[in-house]
């Protein structure tokens, strides 16, 4: 097993209004090992996109420890590229925010996209690409800062059917590729199947972690092959029972 590079450790987390206080999390345990593709799915409702906040220090537990040894990169439901902005432009935006703006870092950048089938698109505009490319140079500006932590906020929920399958084999590819760990939130649970080594099963809330499963494919990490296995439909009914239980 790689070294532990996030943990949660009995973690609450209670929000404050003036109405009163909601607990939004408790008992809160788990970790995400070095270069793990770690899906998070739950009840509507339950906490999943707190969770990714916590992770990345955005939020501060009321109770219990989160630690983190790397550092983040976040990719949102919307691939929010600024449409001012050329496909390069906003590739490089995370270097410029970090202050790490360097010939080297912006080089980097664009190897990236070149490899990943942007070569062609880095002096466009965003409303120049489709829904499937945008998401993929969203995903490239993530990694432009070579994050050790890929924070996945339903990234592919904005987009339809077919192209969510094509951006999906996409995101897994070049993840997998570039030997990153990732923390996927989603309410797919196809979705969750077709990419995970591991997926986590919260409760209702006060979120926790109510199953954990080690998904087993044996060398396919494709999502498309993994759609194709006997195993999927078995997962599938597992996690369904799990979440409508």
């Amino acid at each position: 097993m790689k070294n532990e590079i996030l943990r949660f450790t009995d973690v609450k987390l209670i929000y404050h209004t003036k109405h009163g206080e909601t607990t939004a999390a408790e008992n809160l345990a788990f970790s995400v090992h070095e270069g793990e593709f770690v899906a998070i799915i739950g009840p509507s409702g339950c906490g999943k996109t707190t969770l990714l906040s916590l992770a990345a220090g955005l939020l501060q537990p009321s109770e219990g420890v989160v630690e983190s040894h790397g550092t983040f990169g976040y990719m949102l439901q919307k691939d929010e590229l600024f449409p001012w902005r050329t496909v390069e432009k906003n590739i490089f935006l995370p270097l410029e925010v970090k202050k790490i703006n360097t010939p080297e870092n912006r080089e980097r950048a664009i190897r990236l996209a070149e490899k990943y089938g942007l070569k062609d698109f880095l002096k466009s505009y965003p409303f120049q690409l489709s829904g499937g490319m945008r998401q993929r140079a969203a995903l490239i500006r993530t990694l432009s800062s070579d994050p050790d932590i890929l924070l996945l906020d339903e990234p592919f929920s904005a987009l339809d059917y077919q192209t969510r399958l094509n951006v999906c084999e996409d995101v897994s590819s070049i993840i997998r590729s570039e030997g990153k760990t990732a923390l996927l939130i989603t309410h797919d649970i196809s979705e969750a199947i077709s990419l995970a080594d591991r997926i986590l099963v919260l409760s209702k809330r006060p979120a926790r972690v109510a199953y954990t499963h080690e998904l087993d494919f044996g060398d396919i990490k494709n999502p498309l092959k993994r759609r194709e296995m006997s195993e999927f439909s078995e997962w599938f009914e597992i996690l369904w029972r799990e979440l409508n239980g």
